[in-house]
């Protein structure tokens, strides 16, 4: 089969041909018709990730339809069209992963190539309304952010929620569920264009952290927050403590711009504040997430479609923060 392969850190992706998995007991093959990017990919080529092993298949979002199956998976699930689970043995806690837990696309090969294998678990059907294209677009970052909103925030339509750096992906599925739910949002980016765009989806406003008095900007025309989706952290993350209203959920799925210095503990108690870590999600957050789309009809957001032998310039264009919605790799 054909493959997009990382086979060395700070090195761009070889376009070569690579061996077709053979799917063990409990795994299938699928055929892929589309697969996503996801920043992991970007941190992974430039060794900013933990276990980092080559060479490697990446990609962790993917839709097509099953090829063949081990020898205990059901045979109904042969020639189905699927979505894929990414979160790979999560476990029997809902509150957090195993040990064992990983994502597909590292240690695992991933969906940059015509098949994958994955354990039979993690199929799902493609909800119906969805093309192959963008059902592709919504694994990693939909479930990111419907368990930090819902799971995690106990997120309600009576909430007002601010969510950060928009125009990626995890960002702008926590805009699309949070509106599809009927909460007042507001948005950050760093792009006045990016906050049209926010705001032509259901955002009620924005402010561009680039300028002095952005935080000042939401205080006038928000007010304070009931919820907060961040996934930078930083010095930045010091404004989100003073946007947040007393007894306010703040839940955070990254760290792109490193950790938090001079943090004030003061604030977080006295607002009686409720920091929430949250990391990809369970196979309950995952169905949850597809019923969610499915009842509401939503479309995942695509930036811009590549062919799967230029994923290299897929994964340059994700790194320059040109997007806006999701990038896809046609595949077949």
């Amino acid at each position: 089969m054909k493959a997009a392969v990382l086979h060395a850190a700070h090195s761009p992706l070889v376009f070569s041909e690579v061996e077709t998995p053979k799917p063990a007991a409990s795994e299938v093959l699928i055929k892929l018709r589309y697969a996503a990017l996801n920043h992991r990919d970007v941190w992974i080529q430039k060794g900013l990730y933990a276990g980092l092993k080559f060479p490697i298949i990446l990609g962790s979002d993917g839709a097509g339809t099953v090829e063949a199956l081990g020898e205990s998976v059901p045979k109904d699930w042969l020639g189905k069209e699927v979505i894929i689970n990414p979160s790979l043995d999560w476990g029997t806690d809902e509150r957090a992963q195993q040990k064992s837990f990983r994502i597909l696309g590292l240690p695992d090969d991933g969906t940059f190539a015509e098949f994958v294998k994955v354990p039979a678990e993690n199929l799902a059907y493609k909800p119906a309304h969805l093309s192959f294209e963008a059902a592709a677009a919504l694994p990693l970052a939909g479930l990111t952010a419907y368990r930090a909103l819902f799971s995690r925030a106990k997120l309600s339509a009576q909430d007002k929620v601010l969510i950060t750096g928009i125009g990626g992906g995890v960002a702008l599925f926590g805009l699309q569920f949070a509106v599809a739910l009927g909460a007042e949002v507001w948005v950050t980016s760093g792009s006045d264009e990016k906050l049209s765009k926010a705001m032509a989806l259901g955002a009620k406003g924005g402010a561009n952290y680039t300028q002095s008095n952005w935080v000042e900007t939401l205080r006038q025309n928000a007010g304070l927050f009931d919820v907060i989706l961040d996934s930078a952290g930083g010095d930045g993350f010091l404004s989100l403590i003073d946007l947040a209203a007393p007894g306010a959920r703040i839940a955070f799925v990254g760290a792109t711009r490193g950790d938090v210095k001079d943090f004030n503990l003061r604030k977080v108690f006295w607002k009686q504040l409720s920091l929430l870590g949250s990391t990809m999600g369970s196979r309950t957050d995952f169905d949850a997430m597809l019923k969610f789309v499915s009842e509401k009809r939503l479309q995942p957001i695509i930036s811009r479609t590549f062919a799967l032998e230029d994923a290299e310039h897929a994964l340059r264009y994700m790194d320059n923060a040109q997007q806006f919605g999701k990038i896809t790799l046609k595949i077949s």
